[in-house]
């Protein structure tokens, strides 16, 4: 337990496997902003405690908790019981491999100053490689800094999951309503989430780049995305359970959001391998007319999200 002991006003929740590679960083990017009042927690199912000694370093930086949990075997089963354990009302988790980015601490604060009572806060992050240089930002398709409706929110968050997971804020105990994260979802389990918890509204977005998303070889979005049916199958899953939310506009909706899956399975195979899917799915897309096509384009952040890929494959980084 850290020294420090003032009370929370946010909780950071870092779920963590074998993590000692990238710990160090990012314990150092949240001691850096030496913010008052933040908690960390971090979950570590690792085998040996090489990520919690790391961690135990910041310990007089960092309000900390150190727990271990063997017994968790899912990145979804270690967040939840953080967030369960968390003493603040306000939370964002953190990938054991992410980082906060100078500033980061003090927008947080100043976006629940502004609205304590709303259910998620949405950013942008970097999208930076394994060694920290930054590739592009992932944006989200939103107004910034004004109140937004549930329905806009969710009707573009069903196309694509354009949330990188340590960027949004969020109430606890509208997680806690929510039932927490799905286990089933071992990919998409963040993006049924976000769809759950826009669903409670308003929604804000601030477009502050505070957080750096980092890809590389072994991120879960490359090793989980090799299997192609299955990580269909799971953003289906989340699309089918949420669609009929939205109600009449799920007509509109449903042909840019299918089209999506199309185009996201395809880009797995072929980062595998396999290209054999990528006409069917760009001719998946031109199907949608002008007008899907432009939804289409405007809510996956589709160059967004692949651009900094590539870069990172050019420079050999996967």
């Amino acid at each position: 337990m850290s020294r420090i002991a003032s009370a929370p006003w946010l909780s950071v929740i870092i779920p963590s496997y074998c993590g000692e590679r990238w710990i160090d960083a990012s314990m150092n990017s949240i001691a850096a902003e030496a913010a008052q009042g933040v908690e960390v927690l971090l979950i570590d199912g690792s085998p040996t405690a090489a990520t919690r000694d790391i961690a135990r370093r910041y310990a007089d930086r960092v309000s900390l908790r150190v727990f271990e949990r063997c017994d968790f075997t899912s990145w979804h089963t270690k967040t939840n019981f953080g967030i369960e354990t968390a003493e603040s009302t306000h939370i964002c988790w953190l990938g054991v491999d992410d980082v906060w980015l100078p500033g980061r601490a003090a927008a947080v604060r100043s976006w629940i100053d502004a609205a304590p009572e709303a259910p998620l806060h949405l950013a942008p992050s970097a999208i930076i490689d394994q060694g920290g240089r930054r590739l592009g930002v992932w944006r989200c398709p939103l107004a910034a800094d004004r109140e937004l409706p549930s329905a806009l929110v969710m009707e573009r968050l069903l196309v694509q999951n354009f949330v990188a997971a340590p960027a949004p804020v969020f109430r606890r105990d509208a997680w806690l309503d929510c039932g927490g994260l799905d286990e089933n979802l071992w990919y998409t389990a963040d993006w049924d989430m976000w769809l759950k918890l826009a669903a409670l509204g308003p929604v804000y977005y601030h477009d502050q780049v505070t957080i750096g998303f980092r890809i590389h070889g072994g991120s879960l979005t490359v090793t989980g995305s090799r299997d192609a049916q299955d990580f269909a199958q799971q953003m289906r899953t989340v699309l089918n359970r949420h669609l009929g939310k939205i109600g009449g506009r799920a007509q509109d909706i449903e042909p840019a959001a299918r089209a999506s899956i199309a185009v996201n399975a395809a880009l797995a195979s072929a980062s595998a391998g396999d290209h054999s899917g990528l006409l069917r799915a760009a001719a998946q897309v031109l199907r949608l007319g002008p007008a899907g096509i432009r939804r289409y384009v405007r809510d996956s952040r589709i160059m967004d999200r692949v651009a900094p890929r590539m870069r990172a494959k050019l420079a050999g980084a996967f």
